[in-house]
């Protein structure tokens, strides 16, 4: 879905087993960037982009020889966190009814 956060349009997925998962939401979970393990999703955001379905398609992701750079790879977020895609974050439902705005 597409939001406003700072001003600028931002693509978000409210997490939840049974949430409605727009197509990159979908490809990232066919790619193993998203995972769920148990009662909550494991988030690898370096191999999140937002152009991400591109970036996906194309491969165009990590570094040179393969692997991630960087620590705190991976992101835990729990149902009903909002990931969003655009600014590389997983925030609560509280902060993101205070943060971010609709049309």
């Amino acid at each position: 879905m597409k939001t406003h956060y700072d001003g600028k349009v931002a693509e978000v997925w409210v997490i939840g087993k049974t949430t409605p998962k727009p197509d990159w939401v979908e490809e990232a979970f066919a790619k193993h960037y998203i995972v769920w393990m148990d009662n909550h999703v494991r988030v690898l955001m370096s191999a999140l982009n937002p152009s991400v379905s591109t970036n996906l398609k194309s491969g165009a992701i990590g570094t040179i020889g393969g692997g991630f750079a960087g620590y705190n790879m991976y992101v835990l977020g729990y149902p009903g966190d909002v990931l969003d895609v655009t600014n590389h974050r997983i925030v609560s439902a509280k902060q993101f009814a205070k943060q971010y705005m609709f049309d």
